[in-house]
């Protein structure tokens, strides 16, 4: 049972979110059908690491509970793909994800830039580019970079504002939006 004040206000804004996307993302009224049929209450994730070519499309909550080894199997999709180390993936920025790509109402998967970053890895893209945060929360285990190739990085950063539970940040230049679960903040073009 959750207690900790932050994560029932995160849980409840990811709650909202997820509703919100079942109303907004329901054009048809068989989608919306199904959902008030009572078809169970679950997140899923789908994503393709555009660095690795892996693919993972899992349903990691089902009624409330988190599922212990599809979140360790999001982790590992997530990995520093350059040192080959994982970090567990904070189950916040799962839920942004998860809640985001609901909001924009399309089956293609999340294309995946960067998730988990080790220290070392983010201090030499840290050289490589001034975009790169000193104090990444990449390095946490609690940010991810994204694209899709249906949506804009407007549409995205929209659905991921849309859940007021992180930071979103629109690097339309690159193509992609980051997505954390620190202070709700938004930043970029």
């Amino acid at each position: 049972m959750v207690t900790d004040k932050t994560t029932l206000i995160t849980r409840r804004a990811m709650l909202s979110a997820f509703a919100a996307a079942t109303v907004v993302a329901a054009p048809t009224f068989s989608n919306a059908a199904g959902f008030l049929r009572g078809a169970g209450d679950i997140r899923k994730l789908s994503m393709m690491s555009r660095r690795t070519g892996e693919r993972i499309n899992t349903i990691y909550w089902i009624d409330g509970d988190y599922i212990p080894e599809a979140i360790q199997e999001i982790s590992y999709f997530m990995r520093d793909w350059r040192r080959n180390e994982t970090k567990t993936i904070d189950r916040r920025t799962i839920d942004i994800m998860a809640a985001s790509h609901a909001i924009l109402n399309t089956d293609e998967p999340f294309t995946m830039l960067s998730g988990y970053r080790s220290a070392k890895t983010n201090a030499m893209l840290r050289r490589q580019s001034r975009s790169v945060a000193k104090n990444s929360l990449h390095v946490k285990g609690q940010a991810v970079d994204l694209r899709l190739g249906s949506r804009s990085v407007r549409q995205i950063s929209k659905a991921a504002a849309k859940c007021n539970a992180g930071g979103v940040g629109r690097y339309s230049r690159s193509n992609f939006v980051h997505m954390d679960c620190g202070p709700v903040r938004a930043w970029g073009r």
